[in-house]
Formats: structure tokens, C-alpha cells, sequence
């Protein structure tokens, strides 16, 4: 099997029990929404994640392996960065939905090239609706506009949500090889620029509603 193809699961796996988790933390925070409107959208979003999550569970079964022991070795690091970024209020839930969220997609957008055939079209399937991206910009947005101090405050919230998803994308590279070897042995991924687009795209989305990188 190539290598691409060996790390077919454990990259699924992965996608896997970031949409479950995303799913548990998105319910969760929907408590601090100020209105019944926001609580609704944010349980929408959350119900496109266990859906996402049900499908590459659905995938890996077809594959011969257990969802569950594809996860189960990407679940510490990921609830690791849940649990050290806890939003106090409605502004850092939204924050953390439009920063935490969009870097993963980047990323993910990027790894998808690796892949061929049903795995590429079903990891691109699954990343965040668009709709939901602007919703959460809206947010910040009316945040800023309404306090401009916000700005300040939700800039170092961000810059915090990055820091610790760098953190523990670091620590899953370094236990799980396969991924890092499907990264960079794949010859449809410019790696050098990989982290430069990631950046630029990640300062672009910040200016955009208006904080700052």
C-alpha cells in the first residue's frame, strides 16, 4: 500500500474526532449565547459537525477499521486544546469558531491534495460551511463595533487559540508518523509554502473583522 494510502485512516481518524469534539464543545457553548437566534445557529453548526463526524465514521467502517481505534490516539491532544481554550463569553465562542475552526480547514484543504479519489472529495466535503464562517465574523464584528475594546481582548484570545492549536498539531506530528510522512512525501503538497499560506490567510481573516494578528 503506498503511503498515502496507509495513512488514509489515521488522517480520517483525525478528521474524525476533531468534528466530534467540535460537535460536544459548539452544544456546550451555545449556553453563552446572548439570544435564542445565536443559540440556534450555533446548535445548527453544531449538528453539521456530528454529521460530518457520522460520515467519516461511515468511511473508515468501509475501509476496515474501527472508528474508534482510528480516534482514539488524536483524542488526548485534541481535547487537550479544547480544555485549555474554554471561551469565558459570546465574543470568545465566535472567536473561537472563526479562528480555531478556519486554521483547521487551511490545513486540512492543504492535506486533502495528498489524497485520491472518494478520501479527498469526502475530507474537502466536510470542511465548514461558509455560512457559518460569516456568521461567526458577523459576531465579532457587532462585538467590536459595539465595544471597541473588544478588539484588544479578542485579539490576544486569538493569538492564544493559535499558539495552542500549533502546540498540539506539534505533539500529533511527533507521535504519529504516518501523517507527517504522507505531508511530506507527497509530491501535490508545496510544503515549504504550506505554513507561509497558512499564516497569510490567517492574518487576512483577522483583519477582516477587524483585529489584529
Amino acid at each position: 500500500m503506498s503511503t498515502a494510502g496507509s495513512a488514509v485512516p489515521d488522517l480520517l481518524g483525525l478528521v474524525a474526532v476533531g468534528e466530534l469534539l467540535a460537535f460536544e464543545r459548539m452544544a456546550a457553548d451555545a449556553r453563552l449565547a446572548p439570544d435564542l437566534r445565536r443559540r440556534v445557529a450555533l446548535h445548527q453548526m453544531a449538528g453539521a459537525e456530528i454529521d460530518n463526524y457520522r460520515r467519516l465514521a461511515d468511511r473508515l467502517t468501509e475501509l476496515g477499521v474501527s472508528p474508534e481505534a482510528a480516534m482514539t490516539p488524536y483524542l488526548r491532544p485534541l481535547q487537550a486544546y479544547h480544555d485549555s481554550t474554554e471561551p469565558r463569553d459570546w465574543a470568545e465562542v465566535v472567536t473561537k469558531a472563526y479562528v480555531g475552526d478556519a486554521i483547521t480547514d487551511d490545513f486540512l484543504r492543504e492535506i486533502a491534495d495528498a489524497l485520491d479519489g472518494p478520501d479527498r472529495t469526502l475530507v474537502l466535503d466536510v470542511l465548514h460551511d461558509s455560512r457559518y464562517a460569516e456568521f461567526a465574523a458577523a459576531e465579532i464584528r457587532t462585538a467590536v463595533a459595539a465595544d471597541p475594546r473588544v478588539a484588544g481582548r479578542l485579539s490576544i484570545w486569538a493569538r492564544r487559540l493559535v499558539g495552542e492549536a500549533l502546540s498540539q498539531a506539534g505533539r500529533v506530528a511527533a507521535e504519529r508518523a504516518t501523517l507527517t510522512t504522507l505531508i511530506t512525501r507527497a509530491d501535490r503538497i508545496d510544503v515549504p509554502g504550506l505554513f507561509a499560506r497558512l499564516t497569510a490567510a490567517h492574518t487576512a481573516r483577522m483583519a477582516a473583522v477587524g483585529l489584529n494578528n
